[in-house]
This record gives C-alpha cells, structure tokens and sequence, in this order.
C-alpha cells in the first residue's frame, strides 16, 4: 500500500490500519517530552542535514521512542524504511502516525507471521540501503545471505542489542562480515543505562500485565546476571520477591552472590521457582529436564531478544495437554506430573508483547547515541575496517553529560593541577 503526505511524495507501507494514526502521534508526543536529548540532536539534525539523500534501513521494535529516532534521522535527511524487528513488538497505532503524520515507509504488524516478518525485512532491504540499524542482526544476516549487491554498498550499520552484537562478532570473527558495525549495543549510555534500567523495569511491567502476579514472597528465577539480569533482579528483589540467579559464567555467579543473591544451577532452581524469566542471548536456557519438575503454577517469560531461550517445541511435546489464552498473552501446558505451567507471549519479548518496552526517559540516551553514531559513520565512510566498532568516546560523553543537564544535576570538574597529577608519573607519595 501506499500513501500521499500532504507535502508530496509517495509513502509505501504494510501496517495494520492506517486510521489508528491519531492514537499513535498521542503516543509519540508523550514520549518526546521524555526525550530531551534526541530532540536536541534532531534540532540540530533539522539544520544541518548529516544524513542528505542517504538511504536508510531500519530494523528496530516499532515502538512511540523508536518513533522520535525516526524523525530524527529524516530530519537529518535521511530516506527511511522502517520494519519490525520482533513480530509481537510493533505498536500498531505508532506504525500508522509514521506512515500518516510523518512520512516515514513502515513494514510492521504486531503479531505478524514469519513469513510477513520476513518479507518485512525483505522490503527493507530492497530499499537499497548504505546505512543499516538492527535491533537482534536480522536485518544484517539477511543482507548477507540474499544480497550481496546491497551489502557492497552499505557503509555501515548499527547494532542495538546484546543478541544482535553477539552475532555479529561471530560473523567477523568467521571473516564473513562484508562492512563495519558499530556496536551501538555495547555504548555505556546504553547498556548500562537502557538494559539495566530499561529491561529491568519494563520486563516487570510486562509480566506484570501479562499475569497479574503478585512478586512480593515468590522464588523468582533470573537466567542470566548481564546487564539485562541485574535490572530485572534488582527490581524483583526491590518489589520482596526472593531471587534466585543461574548463570555459566563465574565472575557474573560470583557477583551475583555478593549482590546478595543465592545461585544455583537451573536443575536445581526449576524445581522451587514461581516465575521464570531468561535474559541470556542463548538458546534452550529452559528445557524439558527443567519443565519436567516445575511446580503447578510456575510461570515462565523471556526478555531475551529472540524466543529460543525456552525450547517451546519441548514444552509442546512433554505436555498432555494445553490451553492457550488462558489470558491476554498467557498460554498454559499440563505436564505429565499433573503440576500446569505457564508461558508468556510465545517466549517472546515479554516488556514489548505485553508491555510498551522501555520508559522513553531511558531510550533518549539510546537513540540519541544511535542517531549520532549514524552521523559517526557517515562522516567517516569509507575509512572504517570492516570489524565491529565500539561508539566513539566524544559521543557517549556528550548524552551522558546532556542527559545529566536535562535532569538538573550538577557534577564536579577537575581543577587543573588535579589534571596535571592525573596526568603525571613522577608524583608520589
């Protein structure tokens, strides 16, 4: 489909109803007000234009934030197609203000299936895009599985998420990476700020939702102490729920500990756990030796990106019997045992099924570190290794430094001679 903004040109699209248009830029205009950073950066986006006739393809969760990235990169004149980069994550009503009250090319449905997920990225990358973003790589894999002349001419890409960053280290690692990445991921102003914080908050919220739980007095279990885990763990703890933590790394155990968490192995943790929630970046976390003795009752989520971390065809095949949609998002599984266990949204991304995904007040760090590492890219093509890029210093301390001013805090700055003595060696004791 397509549609004609009131200033020209031709809008291409597949979303769910273009008429929720009105509900949607509500939303993105709430979310604006959260967002003090990327809007000064496209202020100054909408003067300068870094981006001028640079075709861009997005592969990002269609949320109202997402959204406020989105006019920033076309303020800086970017040509955008947007697509979903999870089926259940795309804000239908967000989808449609893009399209209708901005402009913006958007290939999304929440609950699309994979084929329509699929030929969702495909139209984005038949946009003939020499700048990518990707929330999870699957955006970038597709490029270098199915066209080759597309990735010959891409510059750069940013990555989003922890998954997609994990992947795409293998891939240059394997020599198979065909341009540069920017680990927008890995940023301090993102990951510790947008996982720990973002995710933390926002997978409770989803649950929350999703199930109506009480967390106070339960045994919640938390697969994977990474900045993801140590958010949703915190706040569960924050909210009286006992939390247990499994991890197969053992500086993360041993912090976890410290943190004063008990951590023990998932064999032994299936056994006496209320809720469940991976947030690894792996695979089959949960599996039928760990469905096998759940309790009656016990409810699992992931936060992860993809929906492999529980091994949902085990579910289906150890289960008597099923019942979907016992409730918005929740379907529920009779094991062999008699004791009945719940799944949330598919095992798909629990805080953007169920919820709205992260507080925008958190994502302005991240999206105006993306749209800056954009520019980055741009004024640096064609001299950046093809490897995976860390975001540049100058970027990260700037959003830190602007995020601090738009809260009204204050800090201290070095005096010269405590530079100078910073900067020596010969002064001792």
């Amino acid at each position: 489909m397509s549609h004609t903004p009131e200033n020209g040109g031709v809008v291409k699209y597949d979303i769910k109803d273009i008429d929720l248009a009105e509900g949607g830029k509500k939303r993105i205009e709430w979310a604006e007000h959260d967002m003090p950073v990327l809007r000064q950066v496209r202020e100054r986006f909408e003067k300068e234009k870094p981006l001028a006739g640079k075709k861009l393809s997005a592969c990002l969760h269609v949320t109202a934030e997402t959204a406020n990235l989105m006019r920033t990169l076309k303020a800086g004149g970017a040509d955008l197609v947007l697509c979903a980069s999870n089926p259940l994550s795309t804000q239908d009503d967000v989808a449609a203000a893009l399209v209708k009250e901005y402009g913006i090319a958007v290939f999304a449905i929440k609950g699309e299936d994979d084929k329509v997920y699929y030929d969702h990225i495909h139209a984005a990358i038949e946009h003939g895009p020499v700048i990518t973003m990707d929330d999870g790589a699957d955006l970038v894999s597709n490029i270098h599985f199915d066209y080759p002349e597309v990735a010959r001419s891409v510059i750069g890409s940013m990555e989003e998420t922890t998954t997609g960053v994990i992947r795409l280290r293998a891939m240059a690692k394997d020599g198979a990476l065909k341009f540069p990445v920017i680990a927008v991921n890995d940023a301090t102003t993102k990951n510790l700020f947008d996982n720990r914080y973002g995710t933390g908050q926002s997978t409770v919220d989803g649950i929350i939702r999703a199930t109506d739980i009480l967390l106070a007095g339960k045994n919640v279990v938390v697969a994977g102490y990474g900045w993801c885990g140590k958010g949703f763990a915190s706040r569960c703890k924050g909210m009286g729920a006992n939390v247990i933590i499994t991890e197969v790394d053992p500086i993360r155990a041993l912090e976890a500990a410290m943190d004063g968490f008990r951590v023990m192995p998932m064999a032994e943790a299936a056994k006496i756990g209320d809720l469940f929630c991976t947030l690894t970046g792996d695979l089959h976390v949960l599996r039928a030796e760990h469905f096998a003795v759940m309790k009656d009752g016990a409810i699992m989520a992931n936060s992860g990106h993809f929906n492999v971390e529980i091994d949902i065809p085990a579910l289906k095949e150890l289960a008597i019997a099923s019942r979907p949609g016992v409730r918005n998002f929740v379907d529920e599984y009779t094991l062999p045992s008699g004791s009945r266990v719940r799944l949330l949204a598919d095992g798909r991304l629990i805080n953007l099924a169920a919820a709205e995904g992260h507080p925008a007040s958190v994502m302005d760090m991240s999206f105006a570190t993306q749209a800056l590492a954009t520019e980055w890219v741009v004024k640096h093509a064609g001299g950046l290794a093809v490897q995976v890029h860390d975001v540049p210093e100058e970027i990260e301390d700037w959003v830190a430094r602007l995020k601090l001013k738009s809260m009204n805090i204050e800090m201290d700055e070095l005096t010269e001679e405590q530079k100078q003595y910073l900067a020596s060696w010969e002064m001792g004791t």
